[in-house]
Order: structure tokens, then sequence, then C-alpha cells
């Protein structure tokens, strides 16, 4: 049998749709959601470039790189109004493709600015803002096509809809991990940069892909404000509000991030091709998290693992303490192997304490506004996360951390590190138990079944992550493979 006859034969698409699309039925328009989510994975492959651009070719001092981190991520906190102009105002008669094109388009042209005309810090800041939102934009689109999708599918097949979409965006983020700081070895950021934006292309082509009916022949029209008010109210309700305000208390703590970067490299001196091989680790330690999470955490209270998870987190953010009084040196373990190890159990159990909040989010979210909602929950996360690097940036000056004086940086890291139980005392905001089984009780359905509702959708944060491990700025928020070395 030939190859291409192999490739159409029955036996090879059972098998492509059973085990490589998780039951999921092979189409153009399902290859073009994946590569989207894939490209938002392979967009790491800039990550580490860019921290080393602002540091080296553009003097930037570690409080102004916090800064202009977070100012960079603002695109995500607006993505529901995102998807509220999508679902309104189309363009060129479509509400999807068109804003992928957008998308797409937008997010090279940045990528090519960066490569031959940012020169300056506030230039840098323009560019990273428009390249976060054709991220933003590109997301809010796929995401509503996953569930455009998962509405017409059974209920099983929307979870591993989900799951396939994860690992695409898994998978890019995997690729490029080494390639991140290997590239810099050979090539200036600048060809990086210019790499970089041949990968947003890929979206554009897969615009053409999506099967979408122009707006004139559409029946029906969206209704923003029934929407809308429908989110209010749901809002309003204290068994969605108070978690939502544990969360964001809970992600908003300071990061000394950037201040780390510059002692890792100016200091200690690593070079771009070993933090891309932690890049790489902590990739798959990430992956490794959300197995143990799946594995034996899942059905654990979020009160009794996001309480335990934090504390520990905590704890062994101060394992970077060691690194930075050198006092592993005295044990006579390299700063390269400590930093590595240090890295995978960070990541690990960041990813095991970050797990929870996702699937948090998703159980919040009433039927009807499911998409919206998550969409407004990881809004506020990503405000979150905006404000833990502006806070830490303003540390980072107080305390006088600059890119050759360190002298603080310890200090700064246990004031980090400490505030993260802060929100500890503000546990009873989370459920004692799942809130969408606590809420057909309180209806008095006995019918629920919780194994009905599937949980962890993908979800793109925009938050720190751990101390110490040795992570490259996170300047385009994307998928949990990337956040998997997060910390609370």
């Amino acid at each position: 049998m030939t190859p291409i006859a192999i490739l159409f034969s029955t036996p090879f698409k059972r098998f492509l749709r059973e085990k490589v699309l998780l039951g999921n039925a092979p189409s153009w328009e399902l290859l073009a959601i994946l590569s989207i989510y894939f490209v938002q994975g392979v967009l790491g492959l800039s990550r580490l470039a860019v921290s080393f651009f602002l540091k080296d070719e553009l003097g930037l001092s570690p409080a102004a790189m916090g800064a202009l981190i977070g100012l960079g991520a603002a695109p995500w906190i607006i993505k529901p109004v995102l998807g509220l102009l999508s679902d309104t105002v189309p363009l060129f008669g479509y509400r999807r493709r068109s804003y992928l094109w957008l998308s797409g388009l937008m997010g090279s042209a940045s990528w090519l600015l960066f490569a031959g005309w940012v020169g300056s810090g506030t230039q840098a800041g323009l560019v990273l803002l428009f390249t976060s939102l054709s991220v933003a934009i590109g997301d809010v689109i796929v995401d509503s096509l996953v569930v455009e999708r998962a509405q017409r599918e059974s209920l099983a097949q929307v979870g591993s809809l989900q799951s396939l979409t994860w690992g695409a965006a898994a998978v890019g983020g995997i690729i490029t991990a080494y390639a991140s700081g290997a590239l810099l070895e050979w090539f200036s950021t600048r060809t990086v940069f210019a790499i970089t934006a041949i990968f947003p292309l890929l979206t554009v082509g897969a615009a053409f892909l999506i099967s979408e009916a122009s707006v004139s022949e559409e029946d029906s029209k969206p209704e923003p404000r029934a929407q809308i008010k429908l989110v209010w109210q749901a809002v309003r309700q204290k068994t969605i509000l108070l978690p939502t305000l544990f969360i964001f208390f809970w992600q908003a703590t300071p990061s000394a991030e950037s201040a780390f970067f510059y002692f890792t490299t100016n200091e200690l001196g690593f070079e771009p091709e070993f933090l891309g091989r932690v890049r790489l680790v902590t990739s798959v330690a990430g992956l490794i998290g959300v197995g143990l999470y799946q594995r034996f955490l899942k059905t654990v209270p979020f009160r009794v693992i996001m309480g335990w998870s934090t504390v520990i987190s905590s704890a062994l953010g101060l394992t970077t303490l060691i690194l930075i009084t050198h006092a592993n040196r005295a044990i006579g373990i390299d700063d390269h192997w400590f930093s590595l190890g240090d890295s995978i159990i960070l990541t690990v159990t960041g990813q095991i304490a970050f797990m929870p909040v996702l699937v948090l989010a998703a159980r919040l979210c009433p039927p009807g506004i499911e998409a919206t909602l998550f969409a407004l929950l990881m809004s506020v996360m990503n405000l979150a996360g905006v404000l833990s690097f502006e806070v830490g940036s303003l540390l980072t000056h107080w305390l006088a951390v600059t890119e050759t004086q360190f002298d603080n940086l310890a200090l700064l890291v246990i004031i980090t590190n400490l505030s993260t139980l802060l929100p500890l005392p503000f546990l009873g905001l989370l459920p004692a138990g799942d809130p969408q089984i606590i809420e057909e009780t309180e209806k008095g359905d006995n019918s629920y079944d919780p194994g009905d509702r599937l949980v962890l959708p993908p979800a793109e944060v925009f938050e720190h992550h751990t101390v110490g491990s040795l992570s490259d700025q996170n300047f385009l928020p994307e998928f949990v493979p990337e956040k998997s070395s997060s910390r609370p």
C-alpha cells in the first residue's frame, strides 16, 4: 500500500480520529483552530529575545522592565470587549475570519517593527502593546470558535476538544522553548524578531479554512445588551463575586521576576542557551504538574488545595535565596545545576497551585453565558497579573535593585514570597465544594450528576512565574505550558 493510500485508508482515519484527535472528526476547520493555538505556543520563540533586547540593547533597569511588562499586558484585560466587538461589529462581512486576518497581520507587523524600528523604551512599550493586542484578538476569536463548535458536540466531546486545543498550544511552546535561547547564540535579537514575524501569518492562512457565513446570510443578530445584563447579574451573585475577589488578591501579589532575570544574566552570567534549556525543562515539568493535579488532586476541595499549595509554594520560593547568597556553592552545587533543579520543583508545585484557579473559574460560570463570563474572570486575573508586575517594579525601585546592584535582592524575594500568604485569611471566600453542585443542590435538583459537567477549559492568563524559576518574562500571555512556572 502506498503512503497516499495509507493516509486515506479507513484504519488510519479511525486512528487519527480516536488517538490523535481525541475523538474529534478531522476537518479543515479543526486544523485551522489547532494551528492558531499552535501559533500561540510558538510565539514563545521571541520571549528571551525580548528580555535580552530590553536589558542589553535598550539598557532598561529591572524596575523599568517590570513596569513595561505590566503595561504590555493591558490588552488582555479587555478581552470581553474584544469578544463583544467580534460579535457585534463585523469586518469585511465576517465576525471571525476578518478578525483573524487582523490578528495575524498585526502580529507579523509588530514583530517586524521590533526587528527594524524599535530603538527606545517608549517605542518598545508601544509595539509590545500592539503585539499583545494581536495575540489577544486571535485568542478571543479562536476561543469563540471552540465555544461554537462545542455547542454542536456532545458534552464528552467538548472536553476532548478543549484538551486537544490545549495540547496544540503546549506542543508549540515546547518545540520553541529551547530554540528561544539557542537562536540567540547564533543570531541577534532583531533577527529572532524577524523570524517570529513569520508565524502570525499562519493565523491569516488559517482564517481561510474557517467555515463562516457572511453577515448578510445570517438570520439573527447578537444581543450584546442582553448578554451584558446576564453577565452583570451573575457577577453580582456572592457565589461568583467572592471567589473572584480572592483570586484577584491571590494573583496580584508582587513579583520580583524582572530583578531576578537581571541577577541570573548579569551576576551569574547565565547565557541565552542555558535559559532556553530551562524553558524546555520547565515546559515539560508544567505538563507533569498538570498530570499530577488531574490524577491525584482534582477532587480535593478548593479551600484545602489553595491553602496548602500557597503555603508550600511560598516556602519553596524562598529556596531562591540559596542561589542569591551563593550558599549552593558552599555545598558544591554549581549555579546552573541548582537553578535547573530548583526551576523544575518550583514549576511542578506552581502548576499544581495554579490549576485549581482555572478549574474554579470554569465552574463558576453559569449555563448560557459561560464563554463571556469566563473571559471576564480571565480578564480580572490578567488585571491582577499587571498589578503584580507594577507593584513588583515599585518594590524593585524602592529597594534600589538595579542591573548591577543586587544587595537588596534577597529582601525583595522574601517580601514577594511572603506576600503570597496575605490572601490566606480570606480562604473562606472560596466555595467549600464544587460551586455548580452547591448551586444545583440549593435549587433542589436531585437529578444533578457531577459527571455531567466537564471542567478545565484552556485559559489565557497573564500571570507571573515563580521567583527563581529562571523563566523569561511573560510578555505575551499564553496557555498553561508557559505558565507552568507560575506561583500564587
